[in-house]
């Protein structure tokens, strides 16, 4: 992490991740690759119909989106590393693969990946981080990321920086994976996940340092619910400061031990709830 010297208020309490594993052009990061590079359209937080359903967004700075690859499903084939590079669009780094037969792809970074290392989706050694392959063709204990829900769709899971996920067991065309969160559920072993930790785990100890900085970022300021009027809010009204009570969202939901999962949701694939 990164400490500034506070020749300004903003920079007093300002924490930024260091970014010491981003491949470098002399003294910048490289560029990213313009092939692989998107107009991201901004929406703000609403739907098609011009509705807010997303509060607290809005006015960021502009950003092209980076096509990612989570199937990996170039199978067989090596690929080398060329860069580790920043992604504006999600906390994690991705990693700009090269392979064989010249085609380029972006991947979610693994940490530890350095720019010249190969790669491969296999199943089969070597059992590398970066490396992809079908569960049921793991060591039991690997830790691993990206894990698909449904064979062939592209990993789902565990794709946040600093998380991983661990394969504890395999038993009926199934493994058994504990997820970040704590829970342990069964996924079909035909999914593939990616070996390693994901990159920039110290995303979490960054400290923004001002409220201008998350307006960069598209988060717009959040109104505590007990300072509105009782009209705007569950929480609002009553003479003088007070801790809201129950607490609830500004439609009425209860928001502590209230179990929000849907009814009709499956519950046979969770083997252990996450922890309380």
């Amino acid at each position: 992490m990164k400490k500034f010297r506070p020749t300004t208020p903003g920079q007093r309490w300002l924490i930024l991740p260091s970014n010491d594993q981003l491949t470098r052009d002399g003294r910048k990061t490289v560029k990213p690759e313009k092939s692989l590079l998107r107009i991201k359209r901004r929406s703000n937080g609403r739907n098609h119909h011009g509705h807010i359903t997303c509060r607290h967004r809005g006015g960021a700075h502009k950003r092209f989106y980076r096509i990612v690859d989570f199937k990996r499903d170039k199978e067989g084939i090596p690929a080398k590393v060329a860069s580790i590079e920043y992604d504006p669009n999600r906390t994690a780094h991705i990693a700009l693969l090269n392979y064989a037969d010249g085609e380029k792809r972006y991947i979610l970074a693994p940490e530890g990946l350095k720019a010249g290392d190969k790669v491969i989706t296999a199943d089969a050694p070597p059992f590398d981080v970066g490396c992809c392959m079908r569960l049921k063709a793991m060591p039991l204990g690997s830790v691993v990321h990206n894990i698909e829900i449904v064979p062939g769709r592209g990993g789902k899971l565990v794709r946040s920086a600093g998380l991983s996920a661990q394969l504890m067991a395999r038993s009926g065309g199934y493994a058994t994976v504990k997820m970040p969160s704590g829970e342990v559920r069964l996924i079909n072993e035909n999914c593939r996940a990616t070996l390693g930790v994901v990159s920039n785990s110290e995303q979490i100890l960054r400290v923004e340092g001002k409220a201008g900085r998350n307006r960069w970022r598209g988060f717009r300021p959040t109104v505590r619910g007990t300072a509105m009027n009782p009209v705007d809010h569950p929480h609002g009204g009553g003479e003088g400061r007070h801790n809201g009570y129950i607490p609830q969202t500004p439609w009425g939901m209860y928001t502590k031990g209230y179990r929000t999962r849907p009814k009709n949701k499956t519950n046979k694939w969770i083997v252990k709830r996450r922890k309380k």
